[in-house]
């Protein structure tokens, strides 16, 4: 089996994002909808008919479209749109003999799924993959009647909303589906698409919605029977109960009321002894009859509009059904949960406490608790499916299992007995074999959970690699505060960093020059990366803003030196090193990477040279780099160095531009051509290992290059592009300084154009630059409004 190319069959939000997921992954596609019954007036008004090809594609064609203003973005790049093909179901159906994977994301009725799958089962060819989207509706009803050829090959494939982001990706066998069909598709979704894959029984909403959906009818009636209003259920259900800052009602505003309302419903009609659980109180439906559906209709419990001084959001009084300004929240509990260290402590201590707040943190959460241990084993394999499901398609830091764990296995049984309930029989046979938690740790700290008796191992991807089970399982080779040089295994080796915010210290450079020098000796290469939450956030700005108050300029100019030289290190190293960035890979970070011989990086990585931000530019050899890469532009042969390539990367980093994937910051030029990146950011490590063992074959170190000087005439376009922006003003007076002093540092000083120079000259003349910068108040103070208030400062 292959999958080269698909049809995606329903063009809205989620047939849409699918196909712009598709494309992300290099994966062209077929996205096919409706022909309309009827003529827009701008069709109309060109002459169009109902017949015209133009006005027949026009949903699709129209959806398509959408996907460029879509925030978050689908897409990685919008470019990436070529890769979608639309047509109508009318006309192309036929076509679905070119794919190799249909996919079918149509209104969630059973009468349209299943008058499609007949027209899809007469066209496709033998052995085409066929899924549905559904989020939750019966696969053995959709292909009732239809051929075994067929439904051998038809399973579900429930992808989460915004597809791009949501990780989860559950994967439902059809009745007669072959297990070879399901292991490929396993296989595809997490290695491909980069998904998160569990596998769920075809059951009302299958893992995640089913799980989810208990909670809000749960939450609904408490925070009535409570008074409750909007803000205080949305600060006692998110961060510190381990869920997303968008809680409860901002999460249904995201999703969507008639989504909520149609997720609700399908469990309750679904699933007729559980109906009574299910009943929505009557103010919702007043909110979907007044059409307050949330950001679609920017309303719903949230109200987004524009006032004189910017965005005014308001919160619903579901008493009053009218919009007022949010109110603070206060509740012992959950002032004592958000002082506490974990989420554990902070679960414990939001669900004892003896305030209204703490009653009502725990009526929500333990229905969720009891529902999802009584269900285990009818929509799930096991446990872990349950955890891994509410905490890919949810956000939620725990799973049920995991969050019984949290609060004590057995302390929340005797509470929930005490309180006239019926522990599940999971639990009931968990305690009785003496157990205390659901999941345990083997000798080698491997992942163990409980399921049928007995502990059992948890299976980890063959494409993963976890370093904090090398930690346990002695891998570390060497290390020190500020980063470790840990064995991959077959030769490679990985320098993590694990500084605060994986910063950039003298304990990072210490360790740059150390691991060089083991890898040199025993190892085959090496790879730059890590497991934290950003690949590195730049270099430390307290103990830059310290130095700079205390006038240290000695000690600031050697710990530059020795970063530049350490970037240089990478560069010329002896064996192969690859980084693997992922996430916010800023400043220092960037310099790394721009260091290293190749990058394998995750499709997630948003790079940037930032330094600018904080009334600096980028002194790790940043900024040589790029005046480096700007020649890459120019044509073998070429005297002259035209200002467009100097002037895009001087663009980079003058606006502080920081890429929204990795395909984007190929375009910036952090990328180059022999980079690649990983759809699955768990694989990131182990495909920059492959990528290691693929150069150290026939590796040749880089050997020290000339640089061709730019020049003044460069230099004085940059700044005359500087002066046009400030009289537009659309930089300040600082700002144009700031980028003076990068053109004077990237077209290389005073040296005429053309010159060759070595590395060496770019280096000093940026370390110059960063360091006259550090002595300006107005940098002082952009680097001290940055620390206390995380954004940046226009002075």
């Amino acid at each position: 089996m292959q999958i080269y190319k698909v049809a995606v069959i329903g063009s809205g939000v989620m047939g849409s994002t699918i196909a712009a997921h598709l494309a992300n992954a290099g994966i062209p596609s077929l996205l096919l909808d409706i022909v309309p019954s009827k003529l827009s007036a701008k069709e109309e008004a060109a002459g169009l008919t109902l017949e015209d090809k133009k006005v027949r594609n026009s949903i699709a064609e129209q959806n398509k479209a959408k996907l460029l203003k879509m925030n978050p973005a689908p897409l990685l790049v919008p470019e990436f749109a070529e890769r979608i093909e639309v047509g109508n179901i009318s006309d192309d159906l036929g076509r679905l003999s070119e794919v190799d994977w249909v996919i079918e994301v149509v209104v969630e009725r059973l009468d349209v799924k299943k008058d499609l799958f007949k027209k899809i089962a007469a066209v496709a060819r033998p052995g085409t993959i066929v899924t549905s989207n559904t989020s939750g509706i019966s696969l053995k009803d959709m292909v009732e009647g239809l051929p075994e050829s067929f439904t051998r090959y038809f399973c579900g494939t429930h992808f989460f909303n915004p597809p791009r982001y949501m990780k989860l990706l559950e994967i439902i066998p059809g009745p007669n589906t072959e297990p070879l069909v399901i292991a490929y598709m396993k296989e595809f979704g997490e290695r491909v698409l980069g998904k998160g894959v569990v596998m769920c029984k075809d059951t009302p909403n299958f893992i995640a919605n089913r799980i989810g959906a208990i909670g809000s009818p749960v939450l609904l009636k408490e925070m009535l029977r409570l008074g409750l209003t909007v803000e205080e259920v949305d600060a006692l259900t998110g961060p510190v109960m381990g869920r997303p800052k968008s809680a409860s009602f901002r999460l249904i505003d995201l999703v969507g009321l008639d989504i909520f309302i149609h997720s609700n419903n399908n469990v309750a009609n679904g699933v007729p002894e559980e109906k009574a659980d299910f009943v929505l109180p009557e103010f919702v439906f007043t909110m979907q009859k007044n059409g307050w559906l949330g950001d679609k209709t920017k309303q719903g419990f949230y109200k987004k509009s524009r006032g004189p001084q910017g965005n005014v959001i308001e919160v619903l009084d579901i008493k009053t059904m009218t919009y007022g300004p949010p109110k603070k929240v206060s509740f012992p509990c959950l002032d004592k949960a958000k002082a506490a260290r974990n989420l554990r402590e902070k679960l414990r201590t939001l669900v004892s406490g003896d305030d209204v707040g703490s009653e009502f943190a725990w009526n929500v959460l333990k229905p969720t608790l009891l529902y999802a241990a009584n269900l285990v084993k009818d929509i799930a394999e096991d446990i872990t499916g349950i955890d891994e499901g509410m905490r890919w398609g949810y956000n939620w830091e725990m799973g049920p299992f995991e969050l019984w764990d949290a609060l004590g296995v057995k302390a929340t049984a005797d509470r929930i007995v005490a309180e006239g309930s019926k522990l599940p029989a999971i639990v009931e046979e968990l305690l009785s074999k003496g157990y205390e938690s659901f999941y345990g740790k083997t000798e080698a700290g491997e992942t163990t959970y409980y399921d049928n008796g007995v502990y059992r191992q948890k299976v980890v991807s063959s494409y993963s690699f976890s370093l904090k089970q090398a930690y346990k399982t002695g891998k570390v080779i060497m290390g020190n505060a500020g980063a470790s040089l840990i064995d991959l295994n077959d030769g490679v080796a990985c320098l993590e960093f694990h500084s605060p915010n994986n910063s950039i210290t003298t304990d990072v450079v210490e360790m740059i020059y150390k691991s060089l020098e083991e890898v040199e000796k025993n190892y085959a290469g090496m790879v730059i990366g890590n497991q934290g939450k950003n690949f590195c956030v730049g270099a430390n700005l307290m103990d830059i803003l310290r130095e700079a108050e205390k006038g240290n300029w000695s000690d600031l100019d050697q710990g530059i030196r020795q970063l530049q030289n350490a970037t240089m290190a990478l560069k010329y190293a002896k064996k192969p090193v690859v980084a693997a960035p992922f996430g916010m890979t800023l400043g220092g970070g960037a310099e790394i990477c721009l260091h290293s011989h190749a990058l394998q990086a995750s499709s997630e990585t948003y790079i940037g040279l930032v330094e600018v931000g904080v009334g600096l530019i980028p002194a790790g050899g940043g900024t040589k780099e790029m005046a480096v890469r700007a020649m890459e532009g120019v044509l073998p042969g070429v005297q002259t160095i035209p200002d467009y390539f100097f002037a895009k990367r001087f663009e980079v980093i003058a606006m502080a531009q920081v890429s929204t994937s990795a395909e984007k910051a190929r375009q910036l030029g952090f990328l180059r051509d022999h980079d690649r990146y990983s759809m699955n950011p768990e694989h990131i490590l182990m495909d920059a290992k492959a990528r290691v063992i693929d150069l150290a074959l026939n590796f040749r170190p880089n050997l020290p290059t000339k640089v061709k000087i730019a020049g003044a005439g460069v230099r004085g376009t940059l700044e005359l592009a500087m002066y046009g922006m400030l009289e537009g003003r659309y930089i300040s007076e600082y700002d144009r300084h700031l980028g003076n002093k990068l053109a004077y540092a990237i077209t290389g000083g005073d040296r005429p154009a053309g010159m060759l120079v070595d590395e060496q000259y770019l280096l000093d003349l940026e370390r110059e630059a960063f360091l006259s910068l550090l002595g300006e108040a107005k940098t002082l103070d952009r680097i001290r409004h940055m620390l206390t208030k995380g954004k940046p400062l226009r002075n």
